[in-house]
Order: C-alpha cells, then structure tokens, then sequence
C-alpha cells in the first residue's frame, strides 16, 4: 500500500494540473522545483552558522554551501558530509535541499558542504561528476578552513546526488587518493539503462515515472553508448571493493528501487560494509517533503544517526 500522505500529495498534484517534469523545458523545471519548496518542505532548522564558499573545479569555480551546527564552537574541527543534490543532473541548486542539509547538520552534528555542481543540457556528461570529485577533494585539501576534521569526510546526496556520491567514491579509490570514512546514498541512481525490474512496476503514477526518466537522461548523456560507463551507472563499475562503508535507503515505489537494492548487494557482496533500508509505502523524492510526508522526516533522522555513527564526535568533543 501507498503512504496515505504519498497517496495524498500525488492525487493533489494531479488535482491542481501540476506539469510533468518531461513536459518543461529545463529552465521551467527549475523554477518549478524551487517554487514547490514551500508546499512540500518543513520550516528550515536552525544551525550555527551557514557561509557560502566556492572551490575550484576543472571547468571553472563551483560554489558551494557549509553548515554548521549550532553550539559548537567555531575552532572545534568538525566531521564533514558533502551533499550533493538530486534533481536528475538537470534541476535542483542549493536552495531545493538547503532545509535537508540543514536537518543532517543539526541532526548528526556535523557539518555539512552542499555543492553546486553544473547541471544539464548546458552541462552534459560528465561534468557533473567532474565537479563533485574536485568538491570532495576541496574539502579534504581544505578540511582546516572549513573547520572540519580531514580524516571524517563522508560524501552523500539523493537520486542524481546519490548517483554522484556513488560515482565519487569510486573515482577517488581508482585514482590511489583517501577515501571519504562514509557514502549516504538516498534512492540513488545506479544504472542508466534502467533495466530493473522497478522501472517497469513503478514506471507510472508515483511522481517519477519512465517519461521523467528518459527527460534526465536525455538532457545529461543524449549518447545511449555512454549509459555503461561507470561514471554514469555506478553499479557497472569492475569492481565494487574496497570503498567506503554505506547505507543505501530507497522507496518502495521507486523506479529506482531495485538499482538501489543492486548496489547495496554490490558493495555488500564486495565485502564493504552497507546498510540497506527500504521505506517500502515511499516514492521517489520523499526525503525532501517533510512538510506534507512524515516519514521524510524519520529517514532524515536515521541518515543522520547513520552519520553521527559513521563519523563519530568532534574532535575534543
């Protein structure tokens, strides 16, 4: 059975004629995803403090978001999670997750660098990933400005984002350099060829759905031979061992469910340690709507757990 509060908020927005993502232009769903904030997010947490920053990126500067805390002083290095935001690689910024990094920041007690990564038609494959591997390294290169503790990096993020943290992880182990110490990936994507079995069962009527799917794609990597690259299907990759330790929660009304699933059992079965949730009664994208959801709000708070656990205090803390 559908969430009741899932089945509600998708029976208004047909209600209310909200477009379907693939029948805007980029530009609109932007500015769509945005707006819709207000109905669908909580009332933004308080933290310590929030800056914005920019770091270098091989194609220009990428800015970026850090949060911290409230009641830890400024000198205290505290641990670090890069989010990286969802949105399909073509819309979100961040101003859609600011209330989500908000919450796992004051939630686990840590802080949190959300990045701005370039987005799609304008920037197509792989730039994303580009950005979000030179992010992960600003913030390790860069830990003691950011007062953060270098050696407590965790990189995370949702669908796209998750797909992002994925890819990150593996990039950052094939190139010999630190590891991040976590990867939180909330319903990520994990291949592009959406050939698991959920794409079919939950292709229609649950917020994303198989023609929003093909609109994302089609925007990020137009080049259907680039969808078995590892930079863009994680679970493709050769060899899944020796990376971070995870959790990988997902929605049971999810097209990405099952690719969710596969990769936990990747990691899994490549001797890395991973959690795997299933917030069965969910859609795609139910994290970020605690106002209207609630159980967006538990999964907040188990990721949080998930991280505080994972990171541990701060130093001195």
């Amino acid at each position: 059975m559908l969430d009741p509060q899932s089945r509600a908020l998708l029976d208004l927005m047909t209600e209310r004629g909200v477009p379907p993502i693939h029948t805007l232009s980029p530009d609109e769903g932007r500015r769509m995803y945005r707006d819709r904030r207000g109905f669908t997010q909580p009332v933004p947490p308080p933290v310590g403090s929030v800056r914005d920053l920019a770091a270098p990126g091989p194609h220009g500067t990428i800015p970026l978001r850090l949060y911290r805390p409230a009641g830890v002083a400024d000198a205290v290095a505290l641990p670090l999670l890069v989010y990286l935001h969802g949105g399909g690689w073509v819309i979100g910024d961040l101003d859609t997750h600011d209330v989500a990094c908000r919450t796992l920041a004051a939630g686990a007690g840590i802080a949190v660098l959300a990045v701005d990564y370039r987005l799609a038609p304008e920037h197509r494959f792989p730039a994303a990933v580009d950005d979000c591997i030179a992010a992960v390294r600003f913030a390790r290169a860069e830990a003691a400005a950011l007062g953060a503790d270098a050696a407590r990096i965790a990189v995370g993020g949702d669908s796209a984002g998750g797909n992002l943290a994925a890819v990150a992880c593996l990039a950052l182990r094939d190139a010999g350099e630190a590891l991040p110490a976590f990867q939180l990936l909330i319903y990520p994507a994990t291949d592009m060829r959406a050939v698991a079995p959920s794409h079919t069962a939950n292709g229609q009527g649950y917020m994303l759905t198989a023609d929003s799917i093909a609109y994302y794609r089609g925007h990020y990597m137009p080049d259907a031979a680039e969808w078995a690259d590892w930079r863009a299907s994680p679970l493709l990759a050769a060899d899944h061992a020796h990376l971070p330790p995870a959790l990988v929660l997902t929605a049971g009304f999810d097209p990405l469910r099952d690719e969710g699933r596969q990769y936990a059992d990747a990691l899994s079965g490549a001797g890395v340690a991973c959690q795997y949730i299933c917030f069965e009664r969910q859609i795609h994208g139910f994290v970020t709507m605690g106002r209207v959801i609630d159980e967006a709000n538990t999964a907040l708070d188990l990721c949080a757990t998930a991280l505080r656990r994972a990171l541990g205090t701060p130093a001195g803390g």
